[in-house]
C-alpha cells in the first residue's frame, strides 16, 4: 500500500514545500539573478528527467531561459564533458545517489559554473557536490515507483521559476496547489472503476504537449513500471509525423489535454483520430468538450493555471496506474526488476 498511501500524501507534501522551501528558493533565485546566466544545463534520469521536461517548458516560457538536457554518459563513461560557460547546472534526483548525475554537477562546479541540486536527501552525494541544494521535503518515499517525490520536484521547479520572475501573483497561484491536489484525490473511487476497463491493455500511446509533455512521459513511465504496458509517450505534434500509422480500431490513446495554449490544437488532432480509427480514448482534462470525447474521462479542476497543471494532472494518472496494476493482478509496491535507488554510470 506504500504507493497508494504516498499518492494521497501529496497535498501535505506540496504544502510543506511552500512552507519550508520558499524562502531558501528565493535566496537561490537572487544568487542566480546576480550571475550572467544564459542557459540552464540540466541532468536527471527517470521520473526526475520528466520533471526536467517540465522545467524546459516553464523556465523557457516564464523566465526566457533555454534549457539543455545533459547527456550524463559524456561526463562519466566517455569522459569528454562539454565546455560549460555562463550557465546554471542543475541536477535532479530523488535519492541523489546516481554517479553519472553527480558527476555532471561536479564537472559543472569544476568549470566554475553555478550548481544547484534538487533532491529528497540533502546529505546525498549530489547535494554535497552542489553549491546550493533545494530539499524536496517529501519525507521517506518507500514505494519503488515515484509519486510524491515527482510532484515535489515539479513544485520546487515552479517555485524557482516564480522566484526568478519576481511576480507575486505566481506565488498566490502556487499556494492553491495543495487544495487542488486534494480535490483531484476525491476522484479516487471513480478512477478505480474507470481503470478496470483497461485490464486487457498491453500497449498504448500517451499524448501531451507543452507543459504537459512531461505528464505524458511520466504517465507512460508509470504504466511501464507498474502495469507492464508498452506505453509510448509523444507530443501530439510529433505523433502526426509518422507514429500515427500505429492507429487501428480500438487502439488505446491516453491524452493529457487541460485548458491552455496547446489545447485547441490537441483537441483537433484527437477528434480527427477518433473519427478516422474509432480509437479507445482516455481523456485527462478540465474542458467539457474534451471529456465528452473520451470513452473514459478523468476530470481535472477547472481553475488550474496551465503553467501549474502538470503538478495536478499527474495525480489522476498515478491513481489510474495504481488501480490498473491491481486490476491486472500485480503488486504496485513490488514492480519486477526494479529497485528504489537506481545507480547508473
Amino acid at each position: 500500500m506504500a504507493f497508494y498511501q504516498e499518492i494521497h500524501q501529496q497535498p501535505e507534501v506540496l504544502q510543506r514545500i511552500i512552507d519550508k522551501q520558499w524562502n531558501p528558493i528565493q535566496t537561490i533565485a537572487r544568487i542566480i539573478r546576480q550571475k550572467d546566466i544564459r542557459y540552464v544545463f540540466l541532468a536527471a534520469r527517470g521520473s526526475s528527467d520528466n520533471a526536467g521536461l517540465y522545467a524546459k517548458y516553464l523556465l523557457g516560457s516564464v523566465n526566457r531561459l533555454p534549457i539543455a538536457l545533459a547527456a550524463p554518459s559524456l561526463f562519466s563513461i566517455y569522459e569528454t564533458a562539454p565546455r560549460l560557460r555562463d550557465c546554471l547546472v542543475v541536477g535532479i534526483s530523488q535519492s541523489g545517489k546516481s554517479p553519472d548525475i553527480v558527476q555532471v554537477i561536479q564537472e559543472g562546479r569544476n568549470q566554475g559554473q553555478l550548481t544547484v541540486a534538487i533532491s529528497n536527501d540533502i546529505t546525498s552525494p549530489l547535494a554535497v557536490s552542489a553549491d546550493h541544494v533545494i530539499d524536496l521535503s517529501a519525507g521517506e518515499e518507500k514505494a519503488v515507483a515515484a509519486s510524491k517525490t515527482y510532484t515535489a520536484q515539479l513544485m520546487v521547479i515552479a517555485l524557482l521559476s516564480a522566484a526568478l520572475s519576481g511576480e507575486e501573483d505566481k506565488l498566490a497561484e502556487i499556494q492553491r496547489l495543495p487544495e487542488l491536489a486534494s480535490r483531484v484525490l476525491q476522484l479516487d473511487e471513480s478512477i478505480q472503476h474507470q481503470s478496470e476497463r483497461y485490464a486487457y491493455m498491453e500497449q498504448c500511446v500517451v499524448l501531451g504537449r507543452g507543459y504537459n509533455y512531461s505528464s505524458a512521459y511520466e504517465w507512460a513511465l508509470k504504466l511501464k513500471e507498474l502495469c507492464y504496458v508498452t506505453a509510448e509517450p509523444y507530443s501530439s505534434a510529433d505523433f502526426q509525423h509518422g507514429p500515427i500509422a500505429l492507429l487501428e480500431h480500438q487502439f488505446p490513446i491516453l491524452a493529457v489535454m487541460p485548458e491552455g495554449k496547446v489545447y485547441a490544437d490537441m483537441l483537433t488532432h484527437v477528434r480527427e483520430m477518433k473519427q478516422r480509427q474509432h480509437i479507445e480514448l482516455v481523456v485527462l482534462s478540465n474542458m467539457e468538450e474534451a471529456l465528452q470525447l473520451g470513452h473514459t474521462a478523468l476530470r481535472l479542476p477547472v481553475d488550474v493555471p496551465e503553467w501549474l497543471s502538470p503538478i495536478v494532472s499527474i495525480i489522476p494518472a498515478q491513481l489510474f496506474c495504481y488501480h490498473l496494476t491491481k486490476a491486472k493482478g500485480f503488486d504496485p509496491d513490488t514492480p519486477r526488476g526494479l529497485r528504489k535507488v537506481t545507480e547508473t554510470w
